[in-house]
């Protein structure tokens, strides 16, 4: 079934992209290049957010019908919203890290960088890259509020999912400021690295899209409390897992230098509890590397041997192997429409947690 929602969520975003190239090249010429560099970001990609929101429908007994290659269904569309919604999460994310590279590609504001200077064009090419990733962003964000407004769904349960569609969109945006706000500190808590995950990736990625796939299928109250209660552990375990993979995982995988996350100076739970766990000459090498501009492929290796001795790495695999039992649990417990959809949300718990990229 996933592979399924996934080929129909491409196919509603090629749809909806293409339409709104046309009308931006009514505008001017030179905007098309804007939906041909999105198109980079909505295609591929695991399409967690879209394959939860699916099932949340399922759930709620939405229909399975996934409509055709000339007309998805509206479900679909809606889904493929989130879609655009994480591309605008990810072209501003890239620019307050300042990240080169996006899925093995480069990022927005360093692909309009080249495009100015290849162009000759006067001014700043940073300044330009710069201001026209935020643009491209802010778009994004737009185009993912207007594709679930117009996804033909009746107007009652589409300004229901747009409630929810807004408590999302203010949870990663403010979960993003904390996640700023906690490098700005020495040495982070715990608590607050776990604030950050939750706010800024665990709800976003799986709890607010079951629970709109959910409210636009019109689920009571029960059943999108149980979305919930498995999306927010399910969420926290995925994220859990993305900051392991951002340190130790394969760039050739994830699409990002391993470095990255080190040199931003991230604040996570392996980080904070890194620093619980750490003797003093590992709290030295940590304050030393983490954030620093100047690290080194050593520096690197350093930090990722106290990650790892400090007990760290053990405690962020706990962490993540209790929140994902507590998952499936809801899931067993949750009163969905129909064993094929619990099968199918449990195993899509699993792959978002036991993942490579």
């Amino acid at each position: 079934m996933s592979r399924t929602v996934v080929d129909a969520v491409a196919v509603a975003l090629q749809r909806f992209l293409d339409q709104q190239a046309d009308v931006l090249a009514a505008i001017d010429a030179d905007l098309v290049v804007l939906t041909d560099h999105l198109c980079g970001y909505t295609t591929g990609g695991k399409r967690l957010r879209p394959s939860f929101c699916h099932l949340g429908w399922l759930g709620a007994g939405g229909s399975a019908d996934l409509g055709s290659v000339d007309r998805p269904s509206p479900v679909v569309v809606a889904a493929a919203a989130l879609e655009l919604l994480q591309a605008s999460a990810l072209i501003h994310d890239d620019v307050m890290d300042d990240s080169d590279t996006r899925r093995g590609r480069p990022a927005t504001h360093v692909e309009f960088q080249r495009i100015h200077a290849s162009a000759g064009r006067r001014g700043d090419p940073v300044r330009f890259g710069t201001a026209s990733a935020l643009l491209l962003g802010d778009l994004a964000q737009a185009w993912a509020d207007e594709m679930l407004r117009t996804c033909g769904l009746d107007q009652q349960p589409v300004l229901a999912g747009l409630r929810c569609f807004d408590r999302m969109r203010t949870e990663v945006i403010t979960g993003q400021y904390l996640d700023l706000l906690a490098q700005t500190a020495p040495r982070g808590s715990v608590g607050q690295a776990e604030r950050v995950l939750r706010y800024k990736s665990a709800r976003y990625t799986v709890t607010r899209p079951l629970e709109l796939g959910g409210t636009l299928a019109g689920a009571g109250a029960g059943l999108l409390d149980a979305y919930r209660a498995i999306g927010d552990p399910a969420g926290e375990a995925f994220q859990l897992r993305d900051d392991l993979l951002g340190i130790f995982g394969d760039p050739a995988l994830t699409g990002k230098p391993i470095g990255d996350d080190l040199r931003e100076g991230k604040r996570t739970v392996l980080v904070a509890l890194a620093y619980q766990g750490a003797d003093r000459v590992g709290v030295h090498v940590l304050d030393r590397w983490l954030g620093a501009a100047d690290l080194t492929a050593a520096g690197a290796d350093d930090v990722r041997a106290v990650l790892a001795d400090s007990g760290a790495v053990k405690g962020v695999e706990q962490m993540i192997a209790e929140r994902t039992e507590r998952a499936l649990a809801r899931v067993a417990d949750a009163p969905l429409a129909g064993e094929d959809v619990r099968e199918s949300l449990a195993r899509l718990v699993l792959a978002a947690v036991h993942r490579t990229h």
